[in-house]
């Protein structure tokens, strides 16, 4: 149910849960985890939201690192929604993460919302050099070969707005993981002025479904 494409020498699957995943490497890649966003906007007087989102974001993780079993996990930053985030997970949701990193090499890229070392494990970085590949929070236009995330991209596809991987020969853009995240459309000024003529839209969903980049006329 995945889509497989190649990025330089690599050949890597976009999942249709909106992870990335590089079997020759044992790498699941995920961005925009937005852990306690829920939490983030009551602390900050925002909307009210159902409080379970960090929660259906470590079950569809766990489901993921289940089935590729993953032995290095890469985190493309945002992972929380911000610092104090991490600080207020609920216990049985800082169990839950300790146990899915358990054993393996676990990597926290700093994002904006989360732009510093965390108090929960495994490493952080500022960005990854895996190979011929990099995988960032934000991309790099002068960048090749580049992993990163950020925009939280979506599509379109039978009327319906899905999360979405944006792809070309230089660079992949992941969808954002968390729940209740939001999305910038592919189509966007920001998007299009990043990816090649001839980038693609994976589409996330019961499956990953591959079409052309959408942009405006």
């Amino acid at each position: 149910m995945h889509h497989a494409f190649s990025l330089g020498p690599a050949t890597l699957q976009a999942l249709p849960s909106g992870a990335l995943h590089w079997p020759a490497e044992q790498l699941l890649c995920v961005s925009d985890l937005h852990f306690g966003k829920s939490e983030r906007m009551a602390r900050r007087g925002g909307a009210l939201l159902p409080p379970y989102d960090t929660r259906a974001t470590l079950g569809k993780l766990d489901a993921d690192m289940e089935r590729t079993r993953a032995a290095r996990v890469i985190c493309l930053g945002d992972s929380f929604d911000d610092m104090a985030a991490s600080e207020e997970l609920d216990e049985a949701d800082r169990l839950w993460l300790a146990r899915l990193m358990a054993g393996r090499h676990w990597i926290w890229v700093e994002g904006n919302h989360d732009p510093g070392p965390l108090d929960i494990g495994g490493s952080h970085k500022a960005e990854v050099l895996i190979g011929d590949l990099t995988f960032r929070h934000i991309a790099n236009p002068s960048q090749s070969f580049e992993i990163s995330g950020h925009y939280h991209p979506k599509a379109r596809l039978a009327s319906q707005s899905r999360p979405c991987f944006l792809a070309d020969a230089a660079r992949v853009i992941l969808p954002a993981y968390g729940t209740y995240t939001g999305g910038l459309w592919a189509d966007d000024p920001a998007l299009t002025a990043l990816m090649r003529p001839d980038a693609l839209a994976i589409v996330t969903g019961q499956r990953a479904l591959c079409i052309p980049m959408p942009r405006r006329v």
